[in-house]
């Protein structure tokens, strides 16, 4: 199959000169991600990731006979739909990208596929928008994810708090498709469960005062406050606010809340709350490490093995389907992802792009596991920690 797909791509280089012209020079991939905004403390190492995938693939000397890679970045802001529209809009129609790796917050990854890649016949794999509702949205084909959705890290959540013997909470989220998303699917598993929500509250991100929200979270009561916000914004208000106020002393954080910056803000007061962030363990992940540490920054940090791994398919797709058109290469992104194939770990991007190549089949394991299922998004692991000592502490996958 993807011989076939090889040796259609190439014939069509050779008909129109067009074509032939499209096929020299770099590649260059689109990095839409928050370097302004609520995840702002995260993005570096996401970037980096994701640049150290390109910078991969052209150390093992490019994809399609040569052609090396590119890296183009944008601000996607998290939360600013129409900022990050404009900025998509510009990767594509003036920069000349030939795929997105992101965006990153569920909100702005949807107004950027309705509205930029869908029109434009773009590709996006993001490695971090996690709303289910992206599961269903209307995407052409186009739209991948390396994270997996909330309808999955709702239950997670519901059962480390049944394991924990947990049975009332009180839940904050951050106003977004994000914050809502995940909030409905933790709190339709957590009370199948038998768990009891006292009061589910919105917060809005950016403000300096979060003490009439607390408050009435602190009226309902609950064990535990539920925060499913973002570390750089409402969710670290919302905890100051109730640790200064004596409202709540224990959390349990959603995936956005999971970043040293928090740890470093708030201090030992964190000690002893909890939470979940999508995560992998095996011989992928730890050669993702060895390699992140080698290039200089932090592996352990939010979504930085999820970004490696999205920038990754996006080349080894582009070199299956032998092509860099997204919509020829598009289809090959489930097939490098997933058995049957020779599997590829993280620093092995020789190793694929000869097996490819020479119209072979692999299975691109990456720093995540990757499997990708059901509409192009990943099945996706878990870690549950604790904060110790004003630390992460690894408690287990699940």
């Amino acid at each position: 199959m993807k011989k076939f797909l090889m040796a259609t791509a190439m014939g069509t280089m050779a008909a129109t000169g067009a074509i032939a012209a499209e096929h020299e020079g770099p590649v260059k991939i689109g990095i839409i991600l928050g370097f302004t905004g609520p995840i702002e403390s995260i993005t570096p190492g996401m970037s980096d990731a994701a640049q150290l995938a390109i910078s991969e693939v052209n150390e093992a000397g490019g994809i399609l006979d040569g052609r090396m890679l590119e890296a183009v970045t944008a601000d996607s802001t998290c939360v600013d739909a129409a900022a990050a529209t404009a900025a998509a809009e510009r990767l594509v129609t003036s920069d000349g990208v030939a795929g997105i790796m992101g965006a990153d917050c569920s909100g702005v990854t949807g107004a950027i596929l309705a509205n930029v890649a869908v029109p434009n016949g773009m590709v996006m794999i993001s490695p971090s928008a996690t709303s289910p509702g992206l599961s269903t949205a209307e995407d052409n084909g186009q739209f991948f994810r390396t994270a997996p959705s909330d309808a999955r890290q709702g239950e997670v959540l519901a059962n480390i708090l049944s394991d924990r013997g947990v049975e009332s909470v009180a839940v904050t989220y951050t106003n977004n498709d994000y914050g809502k998303g995940l909030s409905d699917s933790f709190i339709a598993s957590f009370e199948e469960a038998g768990g009891s929500v006292t009061l589910n509250s919105a917060h809005e991100d950016g403000k300096g005062d979060y003490s009439a929200e607390v408050g009435a979270l602190a009226s309902a009561g609950g064990d535990v406050l539920v925060v499913l916000g973002y570390a750089d914004q409402g969710g670290l208000g919302m905890i100051r606010s109730a640790l200064d106020s004596g409202a709540f002393d224990t959390f349990m954080m959603g995936d956005g809340m999971y970043a040293t910056a928090l740890l470093d803000t708030i201090g030992d007061a964190m000690n002893g709350s909890f939470g979940a962030v999508p995560w992998s363990e095996g011989e992928g992940t730890e050669a993702f490490a060895a390699n992140a540490e080698a290039a200089g920054f932090d592996p352990a940090t939010s979504y930085t093995r999820e970004s490696y791994d999205a920038a990754a398919l996006l080349a080894l797709a582009m070199q299956a389907a032998g092509s860099t058109d997204p919509n020829e290469y598009k289809d090959s992104i489930l097939e490098v992802a997933n058995a049957p194939g020779e599997q590829i770990l993280p620093g092995e991007m020789e190793k694929a792009i000869q097996i490819l190549s020479e119209g072979g089949d692999i299975d691109y394991v990456g720093a995540t596991n990757v499997e990708l299922i059901g509409p192009g998004e990943a099945a996706g692991t878990y870690l549950e920690y604790t904060v110790t000592d004003g630390a992460f502490e690894q408690q287990q996958i699940r």
